[in-house]
């Protein structure tokens, strides 16, 4: 049985920024990562995919963007590499294709890992853990999916490649959060016939005033108050993030003009019958609500360009392009030439394999900013773990710093600690 003072689970982001910060203070541990580091963003993202923050805000401990162009957005080969470089420069202590089986707690104090690697199976025992592996582990597909025709493709988001991966014919996309609006956009500039099924989440403007949307919301402090602060508190952990995109150097996406260029949208899929659906008449208020939280934005950085007198050009606010003009509820797959159905319906957490009571009565871990209530287990990269900002490459420093220092604080004396001179 191996022995190490703290066990990161998890080589992303998370698990790798955490690792930065227990090097710093010489804290001997190890990284445990599945797969190889960083792999989601190769593995479950897109061919066109790009980030949806400003390469400025790419700060990781250590490694901020090192790059020319801080206000685009880097593609998914440049975030891959983007990792990959940190992990060159920071040399963490990683064990790759190694996967934790179950996480229990030791009787002796401490904690019990069960691996899986390429050699076989292996026993580690830590002192702490820190669980890194997000929030995003299952791609989530409603029940109703089994009630379409058999020879209809249908594909998650964490698998859609690219419009040329997809059979010949229109493709149904359900979901508009940031995924799926924007496969709905890749699909619909390669020039293929669009039906979006349009859901509750809301949008935000890429610039208004002469900046990035995010810059200003960063600048604002939106991105540092706590989940607790919020008006929504705990349930916005729960909530999806506004639709937009940085495709292109960054725009807008608009639903509306999309269906003025033919895309066909539609509320609610409520049934399935085999080759027919049914919707419910949610689209024109979801389009309506989607514009009023991108102008309740736009309010609140007036306000900050009003509150602190900075520079800013003024910019004539949004008018909708477009409405519907009857509620569509049905949609016939066969006779729209439909092919393949792309569910951009998201993902739920998986934490099955940690044996350890930190979890509620729908299974989320109960938590303070990752610090939970059993002594030694930590969790970093959820998102909300502490503020908005927890799920940006830029949040992710504060957050793995604080759990880092309980990590430390909670070591037993410096006999873990490898000091250096």
């Amino acid at each position: 049985m191996g022995q190490v003072p703290v066990a990161v689970v998890g080589g992303g982001q998370a698990g790798l920024s955490a690792s930065w910060f227990l090097a710093r203070a010489g804290v001997e541990h190890v990284v445990l990562e599945r797969d190889t580091a960083g792999h989601d963003w190769r593995d479950r993202r897109w061919e066109s995919f790009t980030l949806v923050t400003p390469n400025v805000q790419c700060r990781l401990p250590g490694f901020a963007y090192p790059g020319d162009d801080p206000y685009g957005f880097m593609t998914r080969a440049q975030t891959v590499a983007y990792l990959a470089e940190y992990v060159r420069r920071t040399a963490p202590p990683l064990r790759e294709r190694t996967a934790v089986r179950e996480l229990r707690q030791d009787a002796g104090g401490g904690f019990v890992l069960d691996l899986d690697t390429a050699d076989g199976p292996e026993v580690l025992r830590a002192e702490q853990v820190v669980v890194a592996t997000g929030g995003y582990h299952v791609p989530r597909v409603p029940r109703l999916a089994e009630r379409l025709p058999a020879d209809v493709v249908q594909v998650h988001s964490a698998a859609y490649q690219s419009p040329h991966a997809l059979p010949e014919g229109a493709v149904l996309v359900v979901g508009t959060g940031q995924s799926g609006a924007q496969i709905a956009e890749d699909l619909h500039l390669a020039g293929r016939q669009v039906h979006l099924v349009v859901g509750s989440a809301p949008r935000c403007a890429r610039r208004y005033r002469g900046r990035d949307c995010i810059d200003w919301l960063e600048e604002m402090g939106l991105y540092d108050v706590p989940v607790e602060d919020t008006p929504g508190g705990l349930r916005e952990r729960e909530k999806t993030n506004h639709y937009m995109t940085g495709r292109d150097g960054g725009h807008d996406i608009d639903l509306r003009r999309f269906a003025l260029e033919g895309m066909a949208l539609y509320g609610r899929l409520v049934e399935v019958d085999g080759a027919r659906l049914a919707f419910a008449p949610t689209l024109e208020a979801s389009l309506d609500r989607a514009d009023r939280v991108a102008e309740d934005i736009k309010d609140a950085i007036d306000r900050h360009v009003a509150a602190t007198g900075v520079a800013a050009p003024t910019e004539a606010r949004y008018v909708p392009v477009w409405r519907p003009e009857v509620e569509p509820t049905e949609l016939d797959l066969e006779a729209a030439g439909i092919s393949a159905v792309v569910w951009a319906t998201g993902f739920s957490s998986d934490f099955r394999w940690v044996r350890v009571p930190v979890f509620d009565g729908r299974g989320a871990v109960g938590h303070h900013r990752g610090v939970t209530a059993v002594e030694g287990l930590h969790f970093l990269g959820l998102p909300w773990l502490h503020t908005w900002g927890s799920g940006r490459f830029a949040g992710l420093t504060r957050d793995a710093e604080h759990v880092v220092d309980h990590v430390v604080a909670g070591l037993r004396p410096q006999r873990h600690l490898r000091l250096t001179s």
